[in-house]
């Protein structure tokens, strides 16, 4: 019935029937939640369902509940939700809106559909605190607007964190006052490569976008008031050819020819000088970055930073020694805790991938750094025994640019197989994990890589219905039975559709969803784990 299952859901006997005289009764405190539910059941009932004392639909606080926890009764004479915080009763809220026919989520007045509920009464809360997505803007851009859409479905789901990566070597999307050229220059690319492999020609389309500080604000508040947090990531020191292009006294120079943004995807050899004035350029991009996000964590990447340019570059070799260091992996442990000490004093925690434990920096870093766990489960184990919180999102579970099957008319395929089975049996805490170092876990999140999502109906595809499978893998306490969800799935579909979401049916895509003559890079898992295992070996244990 519902998606995610709720803790606990028990059916009664009659049903409650919403009608045009229906009122919301809430206190002030949670005017946000009843002005979303208004908004959510009007438009396809054509009911004015406003507010009122007397109101037949409830919302109320329960200290007694968790803050993400809450209840559901509806009898036939009204319904009652209570939270334990604002998320709760959002949540509450959402339950709720599944309860109905899957008409209510259309947008234009729907008639013949009798707005009955069923009497249940329903107890949840979720297993995790950090039930996530990561959705890569740089790569390819997405609108204010579709973005706005992606969180109501984020929230639809009830997932609570939006990890968005604003930066890489092929786009800067975020305006910095400061630096104006990193958007100028920074967040548009000649064109881009199309396929995945390394032959792969480019399109010869302009591709770019960004969104100003007033466009982030709202997005922050459109997200609050849906209960996720946004956290934002700030790429460094790899990753990072975008803010190079613009601002070229960041590199280590050495080219005829200025530095373009990325117009190719992987790894890019350059990387950011580590001078004084560079990471003076990056804190002050983090203070504008704070201020417009109230997150505690705040991303700065850390991310497959290739080392090989600073090994050649003789002022790096000097600057090396200058700090005292011995290798180029604690060369960039070094920047990475400068950036950590900035945002320790300014009361935020680093958020960074794994790498950031190598190097030394899992005993030098603060208490307060977090890390997302995304080569198999290595870094999250060796995270978690250092003490250090974390956010599981292994490759091979989480990845949702990962093709879906291995199907010839897969759109651009990469990486391994990963099927909504793959995802929903992820488990973000390792097996080898005491109870005190799992503890560390934050929860898990699902990673959606663009280089090949050159379009929101394209994200759609990717991501839909394998986040339905991961929402529920995060929010579910106890045992979990695939055969059971997949029967709420085909029910849950419907609402997808209602939404207009271009999900991936089971038989594969439609044509439209399909990319022919694109090349993919399809990895076998033994392929996969060739690649990971010297990368995974780095990792201080």
């Amino acid at each position: 019935m519902l998606l995610p299952r709720p803790t606990s859901l028990t059916i009664g006997e009659g049903v409650f029937e919403l009608t045009r005289t229906a009122r919301i009764a809430a206190p002030g405190e949670l005017f946000g939640a009843a002005a979303w539910l208004q908004g959510a059941l009007r438009p396809a009932t054509g009911f004015p369902l406003e507010s009122g004392s007397d109101g037949v639909i409830a919302l109320e606080w329960n200290p007694q509940l968790p803050a993400e926890g809450y209840t559901l009764d509806v009898e036939p004479g009204g319904v009652r939700i209570a939270g334990g915080g604002p998320a709760g009763v959002f949540y509450g809220c959402q339950s709720l809106l599944q309860l109905f026919p899957p008409e209510i989520y259309r947008r234009g007045r729907v008639v013949g559909v009798p707005w009955t509920l069923p009497v249940v009464s329903i107890q949840d809360a979720p297993r995790f605190g950090w039930r996530g997505v990561m959705l890569d803007v740089a790569r390819h851009f997405m609108p204010k607007h579709d973005l706005l859409r992606f969180i109501d479905l984020m929230a639809m789901h009830r997932l609570n964190t939006l990890h968005l990566h604003l930066t890489d070597d092929q786009g800067w999307r975020v305006e910095i006052a400061r630096y104006p050229r990193l958007t100028e220059v920074g967040s548009w690319r000649r064109e881009s490569q199309l396929g995945a492999a390394s032959y792969s020609r480019g399109d010869s389309r302009p591709h770019g976008g960004f969104y100003t500080q007033d466009d982030l604000r709202e997005i922050v508040g459109y997200a609050m008031d849906r209960a996720i947090n946004v956290v934002p990531e700030i790429e460094s020191p790899g990753h990072t050819q975008a803010a190079i292009a613009a601002y070229p006294e960041l590199g280590l120079g050495g080219d005829d020819e200025p530095l373009g943004v990325w117009t190719r995807w992987g790894i890019d050899d350059n990387v950011i000088n580590l001078e004084e004035s560079t990471v003076e350029f990056f804190t002050n991009v983090l203070d504008e970055v704070m201020e417009i996000f109230p997150s505690p964590f705040i991303g700065v990447g850390g991310d497959e930073c290739p080392k090989n340019r600073w090994r050649l570059d003789e002022r790096t070799q000097r600057r090396k020694e200058e700090l005292g260091l011995e290798t180029e992996e604690e060369l960039q442990a070094w920047f990475i805790r400068r950036l950590d000490d900035h945002l320790y004093r300014h009361g935020r925690r680093l958020f960074g991938w794994e790498e950031i434990l190598e190097g030394g920096l899992g005993s030098s870093v603060s208490e307060g750094a977090t890390v997302a766990s995304w080569r198999g489960t290595a870094g999250a184990i060796a995270a978690a025994r250092a003490g250090h919180d974390v956010v599981s999102c292994p490759d091979d579970r989480v990845y949702l640019d990962y093709r879906q099957s291995d199907r010839a008319d897969e759109p651009i395929p990469v990486g391994t197989v990963l099927t909504i089975s793959d995802v929903y049996r992820f488990e973000p805490v390792p097996p080898e994990l005491t109870p005190e170092e799992a503890g560390h876990v934050l929860g898990g999140q699902g990673n959606i890589w663009t280089e090949h999502m050159d379009s929101p109906r394209t994200v759609d595809y990717f991501a839909f219905p394998r986040l339905c499978a991961l929402a529920e893998a995060l929010w579910l306490e106890g045992e979990r039975d695939y055969d059971e969800f997949t029967g709420r799935l085909d029910q849950h579909l419907a609402r997808l559709d209602a939404l207009g979401v271009e999900y991936r049916r089971s038989s594969g895509p439609l044509p439209w969803q399909q990319r022919p003559g694109v090349t993919g890079r399809p990895l076998t898992p033994q392929q996969r784990a060739a690649y990971f295992e010297p990368l995974t070996a780095r990792i201080d244990r």
